[in-house]
């Protein structure tokens, strides 16, 4: 994995070895807000590798500061499914695991781990 992060506005990334990090400052309510703007980052920003086919493994975290916001994690998950296809894998039928959760955190973001399965 290599430190050096890509970043524009409140997306970054990296990546290493079959692994993906993409980290999102800030929450919101509406997952649908997540997908342009995660989309906007690898349309604009991002130089990295570009999608194969196998199967994947996807962990995403939701961090929270105070009392956990009223968003469906399956919503949000979704939606984060749909902005990172196409860059990270082909389709997002290639996810053979999926790990979803909100935990409390020093700040509010989105964690999303991608990792090729062997």
């Amino acid at each position: 994995m290599t430190d050096a992060w890509t970043q524009h506005g409140k997306v970054r990334a990296r990546e290493g070895d079959g692994l993906l990090e993409i980290t999102v400052d800030g929450l919101t309510t509406q997952a649908k807000y997540y997908k342009p703007l995660i989309y906007e980052f690898f349309r604009k920003a991002w130089r990295g590798s570009r999608p194969v086919w196998g199967d994947f493994a996807v962990e995403i975290a939701m961090e929270y500061v105070g009392e956990a916001p009223w968003l469906d994690l399956d919503n949000l998950a979704k939606a984060l499914l749909d902005a990172i296809k196409g860059y990270a894998f082909h389709d997002d039928a290639q996810v053979a695991r999926l790990l979803v959760e909100r935990r409390p955190g020093e700040r509010e973001r989105i964690l999303i781990r991608v990792t090729r399965m062997a």
